[in-house]
């Protein structure tokens, strides 16, 4: 992992900010009300904005008026396919384990849900569902970064088993649950099926800024900003040799929100340098990734329309 730069010094312009963050991923979605009623059902979101773009519904969920998730109505795609590159899971992240296990208890309660397993990461806990159209969902809790662990300077992560029985037995409390939507939550990092690692880390970790935090598990790398354990995944597990995404439901845009426009200059300089295509429209810089997924890095604020702009 790359060192950051001391207080007081020159920020390291081949990197992002450390207070650099995920914003709400956008998904293009079949049956907006069936898919919007079930984030507010499983993950206890609000309705925050909702436009008509065209023929396009956009609408925008999320908590304490935090975006968490963006919708768009684009019926007649075909599905999310598992094998193309694109979403493994948007990780939903939640300040403390009650409110984590309100939610999950939430999830497993809505029959539109998949619960596909839950596990003890070191650095967190997380459970894993499946959304109606196919989209991957992870909701977690971070442990103290102190107590977090490093082998020769990247992240000690794993896979540990976590009873979700045992943990809800623990945790779960129906006062949080009623609460719903006025406990915190938001996105804390977004996973990726990609067709190749080491194109996949050119992009993310050289032209982006991410920084490697692990690249030792099999078939998979993490990256982040200012030292947490990951902000961006990418995985190969089911899309190995992916090519270009075919238009289809799932996936429409991974949102980063950085705290200045000299982040973006930088941003820029960097793409320019390394010769990748970008839009950039002043408060925001839009590329593709080398499968054609949308990324958008933004300042703090930026609304639903520039966002979605392509």
């Amino acid at each position: 992992m790359t060192a950051r730069p001391s207080e007081g010094t020159t920020a390291d312009e081949r990197v992002l900010s450390a207070e650099t963050a995920m914003d709400a991923v956008t998904l293009r979605v079949g049956d907006l009300e069936n898919m919007a009623s079930y984030y507010a059902s499983a993950l206890a979101l609000e309705p925050i904005e909702e436009r008509s773009h065209g023929r396009e519904v956009r609408r925008v969920l999320g908590r304490g008026g935090t975006p968490m998730i963006r919708l768009i109505s684009t019926p007649g795609l075909p599905g999310v396919d598992p094998g193309q590159a694109g979403l493994f899971h948007t990780a939903f992240l939640f300040d403390d384990a009650a409110a984590l296990a309100a939610t999950v208890h939430r999830s497993a309660n809505d029959p539109r849900s998949r619960f596909v397993g839950s596990s003890d990461h070191l650095v967190s806990e997380a459970f894993y569902f499946t959304d109606p159209e196919g989209n991957g969902i992870e909701l977690y809790t971070d442990r103290d970064r102190a107590d977090w662990k490093y082998d020769n300077g990247q992240l000690r992560m794993s896979t540990l088993y976590l009873d979700p029985n045992a943990y809800l037995r623990t945790h779960l409390d129906e006062a949080v649950v009623a609460e719903g939507p006025q406990r915190a939550g938001r996105v804390g990092h977004v996973h990726l099926q990609v067709g190749d690692i080491a194109t996949a880390r050119a992009f993310y970790v050289d032209a982006l800024g991410f920084e490697t935090t692990v690249a030792t598990y099999p078939g998979a790398l993490f990256a982040a900003a200012g030292g947490y354990h990951h902000h961006v995944a990418m995985n190969t597990w089911n899309s190995a040799g992916a090519g270009p995404r075919a238009a289809g439901l799932g996936l429409g845009d991974v949102a980063v929100t950085v705290p200045a426009r000299e982040e973006l200059d930088a941003l820029v300089a960097r793409l320019t340098a390394l010769g990748v295509a970008h839009a950039d429209t002043g408060r925001s810089v839009v590329l593709d990734d080398p499968w054609g997924t949308q990324v958008t890095v933004a300042l703090p604020g930026t609304g639903i329309e520039e966002l979605l702009a392509r």
